[in-house]
C-alpha cells in the first residue's frame, strides 16, 4: 500500500487553538487546490489527457475534477497537440476570454515547439501568441508528465503573490504578446 501524504501547513504561527498566517498563503492554498482546467486538444496529447482523466490515473485527486469548456470559468489553459497558425487566433481569443489570473500549460512537443511539423502551416510553439508557465515535453506525453505538470501549476499558483498579475514585470510581458 502506499503512504497517504498529509500537506504541510503554510508557515504561520501556531498556537492552543489558533493558526494565523498570510492571507496570499491560505489563498494560494486554496487556490492551488480547485484549478479548473480548459483542455484545448487538437490531436493524439489530447487522447494521453483522456488517459489521465480516467480511473487509473485520477487527475480529480488534484482538485481539478470538473474540467471547464468556457474560456470565462476556467483557470489552466492546457493546449494539446499541433496548432495550425490559422487556429493561433482563436488560441489567443480563447486566453483573452479567461479571467485573472490564468496559467498556460503547454502539453506534447507540438504545443511547445512545433513537433515534427516544421511547416509554413504550423506554429512553432504556442509561446509565439500567448505565455506559457509551464511546458510538458514528449510526443505524446505520458499521462504521469501532464499529472507532474499540472503539479508544477499547482506549485505557481499556490506560491504566486496576489500583487504580481498586477506588477508592472507583469504587463510589460503581456504587452509583448499584444495583450493589454
Amino acid at each position: 500500500m502506499s503512504e497517504i501524504k498529509i500537506v504541510e501547513a503554510p508557515p504561520g504561527i501556531e498556537g492552543n487553538g489558533f493558526f494565523a498566517t498570510s492571507l496570499d498563503k491560505a489563498i494560494g492554498l486554496a487556490r492551488s487546490h480547485s484549478l479548473w482546467p480548459l483542455p484545448f486538444a487538437t490531436s493524439c496529447c489530447g487522447i494521453e489527457f483522456m488517459a489521465t482523466m480516467g480511473s487509473h490515473y485520477d487527475f480529480g485527486r488534484f482538485g481539478s475534477e470538473r474540467l471547464s469548456f468556457s474560456p470565462r470559468q476556467a483557470d489552466v489553459l492546457m493546449v494539446m497537440g499541433t496548432i495550425a497558425k490559422k487556429m493561433g487566433p482563436v488560441l489567443k481569443q480563447v486566453y483573452l476570454q479567461m479571467a485573472e489570473p490564468r496559467w498556460v500549460m503547454a502539453v506534447g512537443a507540438c504545443a511547445s515547439s512545433g513537433g515534427i511539423f516544421d511547416t509554413y502551416s504550423v506554429l512553432q510553439g504556442i509561446d509565439e501568441i500567448i505565455p506559457v508557465d509551464v511546458y510538458v515535453p514528449g510526443c505524446p506525453p505520458r499521462p504521469e508528465a501532464i499529472l507532474d505538470g499540472f503539479q508544477r501549476i499547482q506549485d505557481l499558483v499556490k506560491n504566486e503573490s496576489g500583487r504580481r498579475r498586477h506588477s508592472p514585470e507583469y504587463k510589460e510581458l503581456l504587452a509583448g504578446y499584444g495583450i493589454q
